[in-house]
């Protein structure tokens, strides 16, 4: 007898961005998720479906000066798995009922809802935000607070994630966040491959500090490529990470103490300079743990973690899980096969 072909795995539906967008729309900040979300790059698998939707269709003023057409209007965000808010300006513009009718409602059903900058004023007008956290551009902070009592605001952080809900400060913060959500559906890998397309620095994590002028009577920090830029000594260390760099040998490279070189850190990253690299090694662990089927003390000793045992404490206290289930989370996400046992 003979037996039916097998049929070939169907591949995973794409997840789908919906970003609404309101006049006058701040360009970069739509740009800031149509590029991680929407746009196709070559050796890079396709994961979502980008659109965007606005209440009334048809040709909408920009900041930039120019109009867009967008076709969509809020019946888009009926089929929505990540609702994103690139903005809205003016910040104090009220929220239509029929729009936080439908924010209200894709939550209900299980999207996901995002807001870059001035977009976390649209959100807190749902109620959705009444009791967490959030975060916006640190000019906005004040009057969020002052408008939204119940949302507790916290100005100091580059973007906040409940899982359900996600609030990002200004500008480039909101590809931070976009990154972020990456990383959390599809691997540090995917959203690593996505980065470097973008020509974009190493992971943000969200609870690094947004920027804030120096007080009155400092100087501000020197331009890029000075001698106080910290980009070599990143890159220096980003090539030497199964090696067991130190924090004294860091600021040796850049010829300066311990102490100043934290407070470099402390301006330009919002970290110090061990949890930056402990950062890094994290992040580059998570990657080889995605798309290699090394074993744990291989992997350990590939991001200079020393030995498995430390590996495992560190990599447990970063992630609340363990090297082990993370990789056979995403093997089974992925569909592959599962990889023999590194526990």
């Amino acid at each position: 007898m003979s037996s039916s072909p097998r049929r070939a795995p169907q591949p995973d539906p794409l997840h789908r961005v919906v970003a609404l967008v309101r006049p006058p729309q701040s360009v970069f900040e739509l740009g800031c998720a149509a590029e991680v979300f929407g746009t196709r790059r070559p050796g890079v698998p396709a994961r979502y479906d980008f659109a965007v939707c606005t209440p009334q269709p048809g040709p909408l003023p920009t900041t930039a000066g120019y109009d867009m057409v967008v076709t969509c209007g809020l019946s888009a965000l009926e089929t929505a798995d990540t609702v994103v808010i690139p903005g809205w300006m003016p910040a104090g513009e009220p929220l239509a009922p029929a729009v936080r009718t439908a924010l209200r409602r894709a939550h209900a059903r299980g999207a996901r809802l995002v807001s870059i900058c001035s977009g976390a004023f649209a959100l807190a007008q749902t109620g959705l935000l009444d009791g967490r956290r959030a975060t916006t551009h640190w000019n906005l902070a004040a009057s969020l607070t002052e408008r939204f009592p119940r949302v507790e605001v916290d100005p100091s952080v580059l973007y906040i994630d409940h899982g359900d809900l996600a609030t990002s400060a200004g500008a480039a913060a909101g590809v931070d966040l976009c990154l972020h959500l990456v990383r959390r559906d599809h691997g540090a890998a995917h959203a690593a491959r996505i980065a470097r397309h973008m020509v974009m620095p190493p992971h943000r994590e969200g609870g690094q500090a947004q920027y804030a002028a120096p007080p009155p009577g400092e100087h501000a920090a020197p331009a890029p490529g000075t001698g106080d830029s910290l980009a070599p000594l990143l890159e220096w260390v980003a090539g030497r990470l199964a090696e067991p760099v130190s924090v004294e040998e860091m600021a040796g490279q850049l010829r300066i103490s311990s102490r100043t070189l934290a407070r470099r850190f402390a301006g330009q990253l919002g970290t110090s300079p061990g949890q930056w690299l402990l950062d890094r090694r994290i992040g580059a662990a998570r990657a080889l743990l995605e798309e290699s089927d090394l074993p744990v003390e291989a992997v350990a000793l590939r991001v200079g973690l020393s030995s498995a045992t430390n590996f495992r404490r560190r990599f447990q206290r970063a992630l609340h899980t363990t090297p082990a289930a993370y990789r056979r989370a995403f093997r089974a996400a992925d569909g592959a096969p599962p990889a023999g046992s590194d526990a």
